[in-house]
This record gives structure tokens, sequence and C-alpha cells, in this order.
């Protein structure tokens, strides 16, 4: 029986005589629990006396390897596990410095324990299992990446590792990156999992290809643990461009053939990479286009895709020293097609991506400008440097014996950890990942010490890089101090961020669409973002126009039931209303019914509920949307005169921001980063921030095609489509949506049409474009109109065609000289009523009786109109006949007239085009979609703003004479929007746009159409704001006399005295007619003729009742 072993005293070291004799139990114990319990009695015997030092003074690591190996003895080999489970379970938590022992001074304990995973003994794998694990939770983060994981990389290179000590490597490596997964834990953890995700994504060079090779070993199991462990691997990849096309890159990865590759690379090349790349995506990517980049076999096409995958993923990537590190790998491949490739348009693609890697290798090279991080990016040797100095300042070691030894692997861990917190600039764990480590060897004051002139250092360092951090302000008052994370439909939109307000302070949100803002004041306004001070401690308010419901309350009456006003008395309410303009009494404006009330107005409603409820946080969501020009003034300056009240605002107004804000939070990377100043103080430190200023075409450039020749209409200002007291009512609604409205439109027609929601804007459009058919009035347009028409859900255009390239659809959409969505719209659908029209017989007075149309076939000018060739139903076609537009109309052939006309239009316009891949893309990239997206690219795979500019290809493709938007700010981002405004204001057709962006319309509409209740109101002729764009002259604004474009006419009159618009209608009473030529001197006889009518009709008037106004004596007398 083992002698009993007592330790007396936690400092007395114990004699090799009691070391000895625990370990003969751990080693000899006739059951398992007896040698679990003298593991636990020999790390706590030594880490209460002689510490780290005790494991290899008495020999207790090299015991444990020697047993481990004892192929005789399996109760040796649990012994072994046990022990190394309890040192790894006792050490690390209260002597960090055991980390370096463990991993660095004796790294053959790892691959021990890796190998017992296969030993034949259950127990064995279960200790081996344990004490793996329970190393992998003891260690610090930074401890795991440059201690633990170089030796699992290590294991798996190695030719005699066990396959079971390689699936378990690989494990590890898996949890690793799953432990780095983004999460909603404490900020504690999460920060940690940043540090860990972040370093282990600069390790993926190396640990990819050992990865990839696993996923192809014999050993099934090894193979689909390696299969799981990349899959975990990518998901350290912060990259939105890449992550829907992770799949195929593994399933690349695990099926190496041809076929998969070129399916990866298709993918890839289909992907339009806007976010920053960064090394994670580098070591994930290069590989593979390594590869098919020097496959022999690799086709034309492939070579053409990896190239412009190449040259994408190099214009992102921002960090020079990754891009060093990763363009030597992919420069001969691409030098190689370049020189060597069999099609031009291949080496093409070539040159300019290895233009564009030499570029930045050029720069880096000739010393050019570097990024800051890049050139000044701190190394463990400047770390090590550093360190060695402070610790001979600081009295040096204490040399205990043993401490020479493990000093050297403790300076290399401390200096490599230390560098990778410094460079993720997380400066507060620059002590905990050395002084810890320094204790055991120097004294508790000195490695202190050491640690603070480290963290000061390096501090310094950072001010000197990146400047000095602007403190919070004193004496202003804090309302709240925030730290919180906000998710939405399963996206983290920010991650444990912070938010500060101050009293009085204007704070602006600004960030790329779909980065949170809304969803961020929503969830304030709601209480539902964790860690925002609940309503009880800071109350805020979601200024925005909701009074809808309450539309037939008076506005006295719709504030005084609000349930968040009960404790407000009536007479406060009416003061608060008062005071933002709302007059009282039984005339003002609080007797007023809210649903009277315009935008602007009730944005003043919605401020003064705000008030009432007594809110310490504004919260303005868009708040300048349907407000003109005095509201929004009006909204500035309450806004910087009311100093007690605290506002965050979101908009897309640059103006607006830079007047009221007088601070900025910016959306970078999941946080918050907050900037003094207002958005042109955050341009001088974000200079890509201007893109909130200008409505610029540098970044995304259209350009439209000139429209086609209309017969007839040689004047810009003459009206080439009218609506005539149209009214309109949708099935089942007895109000009907637009009421005797009437209008027209020229080629030089630049037309806001504005209103509230429902007021019937979307309608008014559908009738002109004959979406539908007004059940009052008439739609008259010029025979040969081309309109190019995106509707408000653009993509509605082509959610049918999503297998097909952008380049296929438009062959599609024209292959047979029509537009195909023409022959889709609600007027040219024969209806049940056409078809029995169709089938009435007609006699034109031939001889031949009556007969039934078959189809029109043809069309030419006759007199000021057009007579068509009519095939008949059954009769050859040497027996056609022409008959005149108006007798075909008279007759009720209205659709097929039309249908007709379309298609001569269509192909009027098409005869400037040819249908061919090589013109179609020069199209596209006219319009702002690159052409290797159009000609290659699913439109499935385009993002919305691409499938959109598909849509307006299309739309643009006949040269179309009037171009229709409706709300084109929905669907374009800013960069797309300038693109579009610019290539609006220098198109030479007709436009016509639905739009509450006041800044799009202001830079381009001098004419303004106001629906409001289904009628339609002019609103004179405006001045445009060309300072809207960048490239305007210094002038502020050009008046529309020159410009002006259209007729609008209502049974409610103009509010303002204007001049008859320049869409002039001559004949307004009768059918739109075009003349065809000059007209023919008239003969004697002819004129003789005239005068006989002339003389009649003036008779005739002669004996007319007083007061009947004298017939025109006009030129045309039929």
């Amino acid at each position: 029986m083992a002698p009993q072993i007592m330790v007396t005293s936690k400092t007395a070291p114990p004699s090799p005589e009691d070391v000895t004799g625990i370990s003969q139990q751990i080693y000899f114990s006739k059951t398992s629990q007896e040698s679990l319990d003298a593991a636990y009695a020999l790390a706590d015997v030594l880490l209460n006396s002689v510490g780290f030092r005790g494991l290899r003074e008495y020999g207790v690591l090299g015991e444990i390897l020697k047993a481990a190996t004892d192929k005789k003895s399996a109760a040796r080999r649990e012994g072994s596990m046990f022990a190394l489970g309890a040192l790894f379970e006792r050490f690390p938590p209260k002597q960090k410095l055991s980390e370096v022992v463990f991993l660095l001074q004796e790294p053959r304990l790892i691959g021990c324990a890796l190998d017992a995973l296969a030993d034949k003994h259950s127990a064995v794998k279960e200790g081996a299992r344990y004490a793996l694990d329970i190393l992998f939770s003891q260690i610090s983060s930074e401890a795991k990446i440059f201690g633990l994981l170089p030796l699992l990389v290590e294991y798996l290179g190695k030719a005699t590792g066990k396959w079971q000590g390689a699936a378990g490597a690989f494990e590890l490596i898996g949890r690793m990156a799953d432990k780095a997964k983004i999460g909603m834990e404490s900020r504690e953890a999460e920060l940690d999992k940043e540090v860990l995700r972040l370093a282990m994504g600069r390790k993926l060079e190396r640990l990819i290809p050992v990865v990839e090779a696993g996923m192809h070993d014999l050993k099934a199991e090894v193979s689909k643990q390696a299969i799981k462990t990349m899959n975990s691997l990518t998901t350290l990849l912060q990259n939105d461009d890449v992550a829907p096309r992770i799949p195929l890159l593994i399933k690349s990865m695990e099926d190496p053939s041809k076929e998969a590759l070129q399916k990866a690379i298709q993918a890839l090349s289909q992907t339009t990479f806007v976010a920053e790349v960064d090394s994670p995506v580098l070591a994930l990517v290069t590989p593979l286009l390594e590869r098919s980049l020097n496959t022999p076999s690799t086709t034309q096409e492939v070579l053409r895709q990896t190239c412009v995958v190449v040259e994408n993923l190099t214009r992102l990537v921002h960090d020079p020293v990754e891009a060093r590190t990763f363009l030597p790998k992919l420069k001969p491949g691409v030098q190689r097609v370049t020189d060597g490739a069999s099609l031009p348009e291949v080496r093409e693609v070539g040159q300019r991506a290895l233009a564009v890697m030499l570029k930045a290798m050029g720069e880096q090279q000739n010393g050019g400008a570097k990024s800051v991080e890049a050139a000044e990016r701190t190394t463990a040797g400047h770390v090590l440097t550093i360190l060695e100095k402070e610790v001979q300042q600081n009295g040096g070691l204490l040399n205990y014996p043993g401490d020479s030894d493990v000093y050297p692997f403790a300076k290399q861990l401390i200096s490599e950890m230390v560098a990778e917190v410094v460079n993720q600039r997380q400066l507060d764990r620059i002590k905990a990942n050395s002084v810890p480590y320094l204790l055991p060897l120097m004294d508790v004051g000195r490695a202190e010490a050491v640690g603070d002139a480290l963290k000061a250092f390096y501090v310094a360092e950072d001010e000197r890089k990146y400047g000095v951090p602007i403190k919070d302000d004193d004496g202003e008052v804090e309302i709240v101090n925030a730290n919180f994370s906000l998710g939405y439909g399963g996206m983290l939109l920010l991650s444990h961020t912070n938010m500060r307000l101050l009293k009085g302070h204007r704070y602006g949100l600004c960030g790329r669409n779909g980065a949170g803002k809304s969803t961020l004041m929503r969830s304030i306004a709601n209480g539902k973002l964790e860690g925002f001070p609940p309503q009880e401690v800071v109350r805020t308010c979601f200024v925005e126009h909701n009074q809808g419901e309450s539309a037939d309350s008076t506005i006295l009456d719709y504030c005084a039931n609000d349930p968040e006003l009960k404790s407000e008395s009536r007479e406060r309410i009416s003061a608060v209303l008062e005071e933002v303009g709302f007059d009282s009494g039984p005339e003002g404006r609080q007797s007023l019914k809210v649903g009277t009330l315009s935008g602007g107005w009730k944005m003043k409603l919605a401020l003064a509920r705000a008030m009432l409820m007594r809110a310490d946080v504004f919260l303005l969501d868009e708040p300048t949307n349907h407000l003109d020009v005095n509201n929004i003034k009006w909204l500035v300056e309450y806004l910087k005169s009311h100093t007690e009240i605290t506002s965050l605002i979101v908009s897309h107004d640059s103006s607006f921001l830079d007047e009221v804000c007088t601070d900025i939070y910016n959306y970078e990377n999941k946080k918050l980063v907050h900037y003094r100043g207002n958005l042109s103080e955050l341009v001088k430190k974000r200079p890509e921030a201007k893109a909130y200023y200008t409505l610029s075409a540098t970044q995304v450039q259209f350009k439209f095609p000139p429209p086609g020749i209309l017969t007839g209409v040689k004047s810009n200002t003459r009206a080439i489509l009218r609506m005539t007291n149209c009214t309109f009512t949708y099935p089942g609604r007895d109000t009907p949506s637009l009421y005797d409205v009437s209008a027209s439109l020229s080629l030089s027609s630049r037309v806001a049409i504005i209103g509230a929601n429902g007021a019937g804007k979307s309608t008014l459009v559908k009738v002109l474009m004959g979406e539908v058919i007004p059940q009052h009035g008439k739609v008259e347009k010029h025979p040969n109109l081309r309109i190019g028409y995106i509707k408000q859900h653009a993509l509605e255009h082509v959610e049918m065609h999503l297998e097909k390239t952008p380049n296929q659809y438009l062959q599609w959409r024209y292959a047979h000289g029509d537009d195909r969505e023409v022959l889709m719209k609600q007027t040219r659908v024969l209806t049940e009523e056409d078809k029995i029209q169709m089938e009435k017989t007609i006699d034109v007075g031939d001889g031949k009786g009556p007969r039934k149309i078959e189809a029109l076939i043809g069309r030419q000018k006759y007199k000021k109109s057009f007579q068509y060739e009519v095939k008949w139903l059954g009769w050859l076609p040497k027996f056609n006949s022409m008959i005149s537009r108006e007798t075909l109309l008279d007759l009720g052939f209205q659709k097929l007239v039309q249908e007709f006309d379309d298609h001569e239009s269509s192909r009027e316009g098409l005869g400037y085009r040819l249908l061919e891949p090589k013109v179609i893309s020069k199209h596209f990239e006219d319009i702002g979609l690159d052409p290797e997206i159009a000609n290659h690219n699913t439109i499935s795979g385009l993002s919305g703003g691409q499938k959109v500019k598909v849509v307006l290809a299309g739309a643009m493709w006949n040269n179309p004479h009037l171009l229709v938007l409706d709300e084109p700010t929905n669907f374009l981002d800013r960069d797309s929007l300038g693109g579009l405004a610019v290539a609006i204001r220098d198109y030479k057709g007709g436009v016509v746009m639905i739009s509450h962006n006041e800044e799009f319309v202001s830079a381009l509409c001098p004419e303004q159409w106001h629906v409001d209740g289904g009628r339609l109101t002019q609103k004179g002729y405006l001045a445009v704001n060309l300072d809207r764009f960048e490239d305007s002259r210094p002038s502020s604004s050009m008046t529309s006399s020159a410009v002006a474009s259209s007729n609008v006419s209502s049974a409610a009159p103009s509010t303002i005295g204007t001049p008859v618009g320049s869409a002039q209608v001559s004949e307004a009473e009768g059918e739109m007619k075009f003349k065809a030529k000059k007209k023919k001197k008239l003969t004697r006889a002819q004129l003789k003729e005239r005068e006989v009518r002339r003389r009649l009709r003036h008779i005739e008037w002669l004996n007319s009742p007083k007061g009947t106004p004298h017939p025109p004596d006009t030129d045309d007398e039929a």
C-alpha cells in the first residue's frame, strides 16, 4: 500500500520522496478514481509550494511523457492522462506562466495527448479528451493562437501522427473558430471573441492549406472532421460579398475537379465586391485563384473570370501588407494570361488585372503612400526589444533555479500576444498579456511596473499614429451613456457599441442603406434596446407622421385623447400647440381636422406631441420628407432654439444635417463612431462621406441614348402626350382616385409629380402610360411616341427572368422588333368586348361586301394622319384595303390601331440599334452596369440596385422620347442616384418622375404637378438648383423659362398666376394631329371654293343668336 502523503505547509517545497509517492499512486492505483485523486493531489502540492518550477525540477512532465508511451501498461497510460488533465486544470488559472511550460517549453505534451486519442482503451481516450478540453477552456484567447494553434498545425503536418489525433486536432481548430463567432454575450466576452477572431483570421493563410489537405485524407473520419473545421474557419470572414459563395468554395476544395473549380470561379466572378477585402478573404480565395491560373486545362472563359476576380479583389485590399503577402502568388498566373491567352478579350481582362496589381505593388516598392497601419504595424521583435529593456531597468529576474530556462519562451509568447493586441488597438489588454507571465519571475511591484511601461509606450505610439482620442466634455449634462448590441432578422447590426448623448446636442446618424439606422431609432422608441435607459429614466419620443388613424379628429382632440398625454390638461395642450403655430379658438387651426393637415403641419403636430410628453430625446427619422422649404427652415430653427432637447436624426437631406447637427454618429464595422461637428466636419475626417453632399456621377456614370425623331414634331415644346378630363376609379371603390384631370407633356418636360401617399400620383402615371383605362376622359399620344417606364416596384420587370443574364433579357424583350412588355399593358390586352369587336364585319364600300379584319400589316401617311393596310380574314393579300386611322377608331378598333402604332414606333426606335451582344454590352455600360456582369451574371445573382439598372437599360433600349420614373430614389444608392440625376439633366427627351426627395426634384424639375385627393394642380415654374450637382457652374440656379415644358389644367385652378405651359396644345378640342409635310400651295379653283365656304359661314354667323362667337377661318376646311 502506498504511503499516505501529508502536506502541512503551503510554502515548504515537498521532498522528492513525497512527489515520487504521489506519482506512484497516479500510475499504479487499483482504481481510476484513486489515480485521479492522486493526480489532483500532486497538482495541489506543487501549485501551493514551488509552483511551475516543480514541473521540471521533480521530473513530473518527463514521467508523464514516459508513462503515456508505455505500451505494456494501460494503467500507466491512463494515469498519465489524469496527471496531464489535473495539471492543465489547476495551473493556468493561478499561474499563467505554466501555459509557457505546457505549450512552449514542453510542446510534446499536446502531441502526447493527441496520440492518446488513438488508444485502444476507452479510459485512456477519455482522459486524453478531458485533458485537451480543459486546457482549451483554461488558457486565454491570445495563448490559444500563439501557443496551442502552432502545436496543432505541427501535429497535423507529421507523417507519424495517428488519424484519431489528427481528427482531434482538426476539432480543436474548429472549436477555436466557433468560439470566435459574434454573439450577444457580455461586452467582455464579445471583446475576447473579437480579439480571437481577428488574430485567428491572420493565421488562415497557413491554416487553410492544412485543413484542405485533411479534407482529402483517406480516413473518412479525418476527412469529415476537416470539412466541418473548414466550415467553422469560414465564419471568421466578415465579408458580406463572399459569404453567399462560401459553400461553393468549400465544395471546390472538397471536390477539386475541373467542374467544381469552374463553378466556384464563375460564382466569384458574378460577385459584386464592395466591402473591404482583408487577410481572411484573401487566404480563402487565393489558393483557388492560383489553382485556376496554373491549371493548363483551364478554359479561356474561366481564365477571364479568374482575372476579373483578381482585379476586383485587388482594388479592395486596403492594407498593402496583406497585398504584398498574396499578390506575388497570383502575379505569374495573370502574367501568363496576359501574354498567352488565345482570345483577345481574355488578354485584355488579364492586362487590366495585371495593371491593377502592378499599381498596388508599385506603390509599395516605390515608397508611395502607405496606410499608417500597414507602414507601422507592430512586430513581436519590436515588443521583445521594449520588454527586455524594461525588465532590465526594473531589476531583472529573480533567477531562481529553472527561471533562465523558461524566460526565453515566456518573453517570446508575451511579445507575440502584446504585438497582436497593439495591432488590434486593444491597448487595455497589454498588461493582461504581460504582467501575469512575469509575476513568478520578478517581484510583484516590478512586474507591474514593466506592464505599465509597456502599456504607456504603446499608448503613446497609438496616439502618434492615430491621434489623441477626444475626451468627454466637462460640464456637459450627460443623459445617456449606454453600451448595447442591436440585431434584426437574424443579422447583427451593432456589436457592443457605445452611445453617449449630451443634453441639447443634435446627433446625426450616418451610414449606408441597410446599416440599421431606422432600426436603432425604432428599438430605442419601443424600449427594446438592451442597455439603453428605460423610459422612466430617459423619455424618448419617435417623431413621425402617424396621425392617419385619427384623421377625423380635431387637432386638440387628437392630442387630448392620446394615451401618452392623459396626464396633461387641455389648457397646457392648447398652449403647447399654440407655441408651434396652431392657433386656438373656434376659427383657429386647433379646431381643424388632422386629416386636412399638410406634411409640414403634421410634423409640427408630432413635435408638439413630443413636447407634451416632456421627452428628453427626440428621435427624428427622415423629418424633412414631405416638407417644403419654409417648413424645413422652421424645423431647423425650432431644433436649434430648443437647447434643452437632445435629438437623434436620420436624414438623407445633407444640407439639413449640416445645418442642424452638432455631432455625428457614423456606422463603421458594426460600431457607432462619434465625430464632433456636422456633416462637413465628418467629410474632413472621412472623405468618403462626401457622397452625402452632391449628386455626383464620379462613382457611377449613366448616359441615356438620344430620343428618336417624332414625325410632325418640330418643336420640343409641342404636346406629344395628353390626357383630357380623365377620371379613374379602382374596382371595388366608390371614390375616384383621379378626378377630371387634364395634363400634357412635351419632349422638354421636366415634371415632378408631388403629393402625399395615396393622393393618386402613381394612378396618374398609370393612366398616362396606358397601364389602366380611365372610366371618363381620354388619353392621346403621338402615334410614334416611345415611353420608357419604370414602375414603383421596379423589380416586377425582371422577376420573371431570373435565369437569364441581363444581355439575354434585353435580347428576349426586343427579339421580334417589339417591346414585349408593352404588350402586357392592360390597354393592349384584348378583353371579351374586344374579341367580340374583332368578330364584327365591316363594309368599306369597295364593292366586296362586309368582311372581318384579320390584322393590320402596314401604315403610311395620309393627309395629317395615317391610313392602315388591312388584311381581311379569309381573303388573299391582293385584296387588302387601305383604311384611315379615324375610320378604324370610329369603328371601335382602338387597341388594334394602338398595337400597330406601338409596333411601328418600337421598330422605328430599334432601327438605330443592332440587337447583338456587343452593342447591348455598351448600352449596359452607359446605364452604369458593368458589361462583365451584364454578359455573364444571371439576374438572380444581382443586387437590388443592379436589377434596377437592368430595368432602366431595358426601358431605354429603344431610344424613348419620354422617361417616366415612379419613385426613382427608392431603389438606387447615393452614387447611382447621382449618376441618374446627371443623366436626366443631360437627356434630350422628356422626363416625368414621382419623388419625395427634395434634393433630387429641385435639381432636375422646374415644374411640379401637385396631386391632392385625386385632383391635379400646377405649381408654377420653379428654379432648378444646379448647386446640387458636383459639376455645376457657380451660378446657383436657373429659371425654367427656357425649359418650361408642360401644360396642366384641372378642376382646381392653379394657385399662382403663371403663363400657359409650353407643352403647346393646338386644336385642344380635337384629336392630336401632326403635320406630315409642308402644305402645297392652293390652286385658283381651290381658293375660290374656300372663299365660298367662308362666306357661307359668315352668313350663318350673322343669322345666329347675339353673342355667338365668330367661327375662325382656318387652313383646315375639311
